[in-house]
């Protein structure tokens, strides 16, 4: 178990071989691109050396001009930063992909990602346009590509040198056994929504088992409600432990073995989330035990369509 000096530098090794994903990400879905730019660089310089992004939340742009101010400033180098973005829906036929992923480097200003991700499982119909509906508003989804289909498209961006590592977003574990199982690259990261009111204990031990990461978003609950921040469990022992209940939530999800993000554009809590020290032991067992409550706060699962990013951005 890492010390409480150490436990937010852990990284966790790719099955890839090609090094280790950072166990404490910085998260860039920020509606405002101004605010995008400015926290991802605040990030930075609190400490976090993983940054994830997307081209459905645009805003690889900000990261790529953050990450290219920083890198410019000589404190911190390219190798020393795991950047991940991801493939949206409506690029999901193969003959797409490689044209969306040249965009995204273009847009982050670099020459590889560490990570390049399936957003979801869904796919749209293809074209410029990223939420694609019929006249009665409903999403327009595209049955001729399979999500191996896909994925044989992005195994190519890995032997092209383009990305260190590829994996799966907002998945179940049926889709992801299905992936593992007949693919030439395995997935390195599979990224779903994962806090102790959705802990996907199942989804977790395969993937330890497969040598997976198991990468967390929402961890910190996402301002919803119910309120995870507010829950007498945790914040009962952030009192004890003289911790904040965000610097619990994200103890907890490290310590039992998982990698996660978090987001925010002020820079008191930037700092305050990359705080995290181990809790101890007892701790732990009593968060993932004694939280019997079960929610989902993003039901991108069930339609591909994104929970926290409002349509028409």
């Amino acid at each position: 178990m890492a010390q409480p000096d150490n436990l937010r530098d852990t990284k966790l090794a790719l099955n890839t071989g090609t090094g280790a994903i950072p166990v404490l990400g910085f998260g860039t879905l920020i509606p405002d691109p101004v605010a995008t730019r400015n926290a991802t660089k605040t990030a930075l310089e609190a400490g976090f050396r993983l940054l994830d992004t997307s081209e459905r939340y645009r805003t690889e742009k900000e990261v790529g001009e953050a990450l290219r101010e920083v890198f410019q400033a000589g404190k911190i180098k390219r190798e020393e930063v795991f950047v991940a973005t991801k493939l949206w829906n409506n690029n999901h036929r193969p003959e797409r992909v490689k044209p969306a992923f040249a965009t995204s480097l273009k847009r982050l200003q670099l020459d590889y990602v560490d990570l390049y991700l399936i957003h979801t499982p869904f796919a749209f119909q293809p074209g410029d346009e990223q939420d694609p509906r019929d006249a009665s508003g409903n999403v327009i989804y595209d049955d001729r590509v399979t999500l191996l289909d896909t994925w044989r498209a992005i195994e190519a961006l890995v032997d092209e040198g383009r990305c260190r590592a590829i994996g799966l977003s907002d998945v179940n574990l049926e889709q992801t056994k299905e992936i593992f199982d007949a693919a030439r690259i395995k997935p390195a990261v599979v990224h779903v929504e994962s806090h102790p009111y959705l802990p996907e204990w199942e989804l977790l031990n395969y993937c330890k088992a497969n040598g997976i990461v198991f990468q967390a978003f929402a961890a910190l609950g996402h301002s919803s409600e119910p309120k995870l921040l507010e829950d007498p469990v945790i914040t009962t022992i952030a009192k004890r432990v003289n911790k904040t209940p965000a610097q619990v939530l994200l103890a907890w999800g490290i310590q039992r073995g998982t990698a996660l993000l978090t987001t925010s554009k002020t820079p008191s809590r930037i700092e305050e989330n990359f705080d995290v020290s181990a809790l101890p032991e007892e701790a732990v067992r009593e968060i993932s035990e004694a939280i019997k409550s079960r929610v989902r706060f993003n039901a991108v699962t069930e339609t591909g369509i994104p929970g926290f990013i409002p349509r028409g951005k």
